[in-house]
Parts: structure tokens; C-alpha cells; sequence
């Protein structure tokens, strides 16, 4: 496949990134050294994803549960988002990219923090693809904190208890402006959703791949497109349906 190809492609791409620490110790090398290469495959997908004219792709950079992780790879991850950050978002700004960061960023140093709310000012105005980040996210949360945001408003009456309904609660979730994923892609061998995107995962199309997430490039995202686009998505209808949409 290539940029002009007629493969139907997903609108939104969500990724969780597995395999880094396997990669890096079937090599005799530190997991750190998997999760930099995870960084530099992250970066050529990127590339080859505003070539390829997707909208929208949400990576799962560290889930809720990964503080519970050795104290000394946390720290590193920390370490390597900062930098990372502050390496990568000239040339995504300059790519037209608009980057989103999803989750408690409460948690992460102020250092970090304030590394965050700089990458998305600089691109809040971008109108390329949409690079979304979830760093300490979890499906479960975004449907509590959801929630939380609901009963305010029922407290302050701006909404009635009638009023909640699935469309309210999508309205209220992280990336409420996005459509739901399309493509649900996981590398590294896992056949798990992992606490990611629960809510919004209902009618995702879910690819796994053996393929470790540092050796997951550009030729592995095109497969897992073209697998996607002769899938036949038929939310609750009959296949005869569907068919009959499309014909007419």
C-alpha cells in the first residue's frame, strides 16, 4: 500500500505498544534500551502516517498500572518522555501534527507537566493528524472520571438524571471530540485490550501481531490497514444489510 492507494483506512488508530522490554532482552540489552528504540519506531510511524493521511492515532504510552513497575524503570520512562518530548515536537509542529495528551497527568513531575502543556500549546492549531498520547490512562478511570463530571452537573442542575444517557457519557470521556477507534492494534503477542479504551472500544476492530513493538514499521502498519479494510463492520446489522447499504 502507499499514499495513494484506494485501501479503505481507519479514521482513528489506537495502538498499545508491546514488546519493548522483550525486544531489548532477547538482545542481551536493558529494557531502557527497548523502550528508545520504541520511541524511534513511534517516530517512523508517525512519519509514515501523515504520508499515508491518517486522522487520528492514540498511543498507550503508560497505563495507570505501570507505577507498579520497579522504581528505576518508572523513573526512566519519566525521564525519556521529558526528553523525548522536547526533541520530537518541532519537527511534529512543523509536520502539522496536533498532539494530545490523555489521562491524570497529576501524578507526573511539574518537569514533566509543564513539558506537556507546552507540546500542546505549541500545537494546538495544527490540522494535520492528531497524535494522542494516554500516559497514566486507564479505560476504568476515564469512565469514573466521566461519571464524576455527571453527578457535578446533576448536583448543580444543569442536567436531570433523565438526561444521561450513552451519548452524554461519550461527551464526557477523554478524546470526546474524536470518533471512536476503528482499528484497535496491539504488538508483542498479547491478545488483552489491557484497561484501554473500554467505553469506546464496543465496535473497534482488534488486530494482534507477534511482531515486537520496535520492529513494528511502516510495512506492519500498512498490513494492519489493509486487514481493516476488508473487514465488514456491521454494528448490530446483517451482512445481507450492509450490502445492501453499500449497492444503493
Amino acid at each position: 500500500m502507499n499514499a495513494t492507494s484506494t485501501v479503505t483506512k481507519p479514521e482513528h488508530v489506537a495502538i498499545i505498544m508491546d514488546g519493548n522490554g522483550r525486544w531489548a532482552k532477547s538482545r542481551g540489552l536493558p529494557r531502557v534500551a527497548g523502550h528508545r528504540a520504541g520511541v524511534k519506531t513511534l517516530r517512523k510511524l508517525i512519519e509514515h502516517s501523515v504520508k499515508i493521511n491518517l486522522n487520528a492515532i492514540t498511543v498507550y504510552a503508560f497505563s495507570r498500572e505501570n507505577w507498579q513497575r520497579p522504581k528505576s524503570e518508572v523513573d526512566l520512562l519519566m525521564d525519556l518522555f521529558i526528553s523525548a518530548l522536547n526533541s520530537e515536537v518541532k519537527d511534529l509542529h512543523k509536520n502539522n501534527v496536533k498532539l494530545t495528551f490523555i489521562g491524570d497527568r497529576s501524578a507526573f513531575s511539574r518537569k514533566l507537566q509543564n513539558s506537556i502543556n507546552d507540546s500542546e500549546t505549541l500545537t494546538t492549531s495544527n490540522t494535520g493528524l492528531r497524535l494522542n498520547i494516554a500516559a497514566n490512562y486507564s479505560g476504568r478511570w476515564d469512565i469514573v472520571q466521566a461519571i464524576q463530571v455527571i453527578t457535578k452537573e446533576i448536583e448543580s442542575n444543569k442536567i436531570k438524571i433523565e438526561d444521561v444517557d450513552e451519548a452524554l457519557v461519550s461527551n464526557k470521556l477523554s478524546l470526546a471530540d474524536h470518533n471512536d477507534p476503528d482499528l484497535f492494534i496491539r504488538t508483542g503477542g498479547e491478545q488483552r485490550i489491557s484497561n484501554y479504551f473500554l467505553w469506546q472500544s464496543a465496535y473497534t476492530e482488534l488486530y494482534f501481531t507477534e511482531t515486537l513493538w520496535p520492529d513494528f514499521d511502516a510495512k506492519q502498519l500498512d498490513i494492519a490497514i489493509d486487514w481493516f479494510s476488508q473487514r465488514q463492520r456491521r454494528f448490530g446489522k446483517t451482512s445481507e444489510q450492509i450490502e445492501q447499504t453499500q449497492n444503493s
